[in-house]
């Protein structure tokens, strides 16, 4: 189990574009990849979070742990599911023309102060990657929430954060065609 030290948001290497990945894969980055994954389980634990000190977290790039390269994790329990992803070069490739929001707002582990407003996302995403944990490339589908975690950590990698995309004149404006979760 490895625990990670969260690159936080005033660093400049989280406004960066991360790398593209080559294959074959490097063995450490593979490691590093499933050490994500791990890393959101345990930061879910609520005993095992308070053990380490941890913020709970549904999604994690790798330029949150220092690392400039094109990967992420998604771990999530929901609707009875668990929803597991280690993707490489993730690509959206395909979005709905409905929008979706948190009503809470999005957080960060990268982001320790309040950003008040509401973060537009599509709805529903289509996504090519390599999927670590089934060994071979996908087209993923994600609606709602996991819309919503898979374009957040795919903004990571272009040196993007959740509080670029709250409307600064109007942060709770609501937009048509749009729903909240």
């Amino acid at each position: 189990m490895k625990i990670f030290k969260i690159v936080k948001d005033n660093k400049k290497s989280l406004r960066e574009k991360s790398l593209e990945i080559t294959f074959p894969l490097d063995k450490e980055l593979e490691d590093t990849l499933l050490d994500m994954v791990e890393y959101l389980k345990i930061s879910q634990n609520d005993e095992l979070a308070k053990k380490y000190h941890l913020r709970g977290g549904v999604g994690l790039a790798a330029p949150q742990i220092g690392i400039n390269k094109r990967m992420l994790a998604i771990y999530v329990e929901m609707d009875e599911k668990v929803y597991e992803y280690a993707l490489i070069n993730p690509k959206i490739i395909s979005e709905s023309a409905k929008l979706t929001y948190l009503q809470g707002g999005e957080g960060c582990l990268s982001v320790d102060s309040e950003h008040n407003g509401y973060v537009y996302r599509h709805y529903k995403i289509k996504v090519q990657a390599f999927n670590l944990l089934t060994n071979k490339e996908e087209i993923l589908e994600f609606k709602g929430y996991l819309a919503i975690i898979a374009q957040h950590e795919i903004d990571h990698l272009d040196g993007v954060l959740f509080y670029d995309r709250i409307n600064k004149l109007n942060p709770f404006e609501v937009r048509k065609n749009s729903i909240a979760i």
